[in-house]
């Protein structure tokens, strides 16, 4: 299969230059409509069938399919539109290419891949290749705060595996870690600052808890580490306690993000940092603190069995002619939603690097590699 390698570039650069930011992440973000509204275009001019789901006034997914025989299993390329903000970027919109990177926000992470993705497509239509299954192509919204896009895709979509092309280096990715999110509250006495027999200070409280959850932390270091994605981890991420400096702080409360890995279940990480409020409690009867997780999303990992990973692996040998090893990543993707939902998994992506710094570029040729392999993985995983 030929490749349309001006298309798929000319395409990589638009995405770039329309202005997705989440517009949950940042105040002035326009979210993902505009995106939307090219692609929509593109795919009347391409002759591709699509249907756009609309989140809210500023979010949407669009969903292209190119529609098999009714024998093969069901493919869906999955990538997101949005991005995360551009302070502190001198252009971020450019799309401009330079000594063979493509710069721009979005362009590594990961408008570049939905770009080749597409590019992919329209070389299956070219080659006039009639696939066994169906092949969905997905653009969704929100990614980057809650995958609000990925929620809304899988209440409508079902496909027996999919890619998603997050940016790897070619690495084929079969695992990621997960997060809990947990809000720790302490509870003191506010009294005036000169009534040490009165006031019971929330702040030094929340000091005890943090100076426990750190030996948590170094703990988490010494366990065995998962094989692709390492170890679990944790960090105190926010604080917040006290209203003013002559004021024994009634109430403090702490936001800390404990990374997941694999085989990990959230009632006994709760109970671990439960654990550590009891304890305290336990020596000292003023003490009184509460832990609540409050968002979460889980760990990534899919059987090295399954026919994507063989496929792709396969697609994979052939094309870098050297054997395909598996990885894993330490960040968490929509890989794990459409997992959770009996989508069988696999993350691959361009070279590229910058991605949420104020430099983000891709390589330009590992784009046009990327089509050509997702092509492939297509004609290989869409058949009876």
């Amino acid at each position: 299969m030929n490749i349309d390698k001006k298309l798929l570039v000319d395409i990589a650069v638009k995405l770039i230059q329309i202005d997705t930011r989440n517009a949950s992440l940042c105040s002035d973000g326009p979210g993902e409509s505009e995106c939307v509204k090219y692609l929509a275009e593109l795919y009347q001019k391409l002759g591709i069938d699509y249907t756009i789901h609309k989140l809210s006034s500023k979010q949407a997914n669009i969903v292209a399919k190119i529609k098999g025989k009714g024998k093969g299993k069901t493919l869906l390329f999955n990538a997101h539109m949005d991005t995360v903000g551009t302070e502190g970027m001198k252009d971020p919109f450019s799309g401009k290419i330079e000594n063979g990177r493509l710069y721009g926000r979005g362009s590594q992470d990961m408008k570049a891949s939905l770009a080749a993705i597409i590019a992919a497509a329209k070389a299956i239509i070219d080659n006039k290749i009639e696939l066994d299954g169906d092949l969905l192509i997905a653009a969704v919204s929100d990614e980057e705060y809650s995958s609000a896009g990925t929620m809304d895709l899988i209440k409508h979509y079902t496909a027996d595996a999919a890619v998603i092309t997050e940016p790897t280096d070619f690495s084929l990715v079969t695992a990621h870690r997960g997060f809990i999110w947990y809000e720790i509250e302490t509870v003191g006495k506010a009294a005036h600052g000169s009534k040490y027999n009165v006031g019971i200070d929330a702040n030094m409280h929340m000091g005890r808890f943090i100076a426990e959850l750190d030996k948590l932390e170094q703990k988490l270091r010494k366990r065995r580490p998962d094989p692709l994605v390492g170890l679990p981890s944790l960090h105190a991420a926010l604080i917040q306690g006290g209203t003013d400096i002559s004021t024994y702080s009634g109430k403090c409360t702490l936001k800390v993000e404990r990374r997941t890995v694999p085989g990990e279940k959230e009632v006994e990480i709760t109970n671990e940092i439960q654990s550590i409020i009891d304890e305290i409690s336990k020596n000292d009867s003023n003490f009184k603190a509460t832990v609540k997780p409050f968002f979460q999303r889980p760990q990534f990992k899919v059987s090295h069995d399954s026919a994507i990973v063989k496929t792709a692996q396969k697609v994979l040998n052939n094309h870098f002619d050297t054997k395909c090893s598996y990885s894993g990543a330490p960040f968490w993707t929509d890989a794990a939603l459409l997992s959770e939902a009996g989508t069988d998994c696999i993350i691959l992506g361009p070279v590229g690097k910058g991605l949420h710094t104020t430099e983000e570029w891709v390589d330009v040729s590992s784009i046009k590699k990327l089509s050509y392999i997702l092509a492939n993985i297509a004609l290989i995983y869409c058949k009876s």
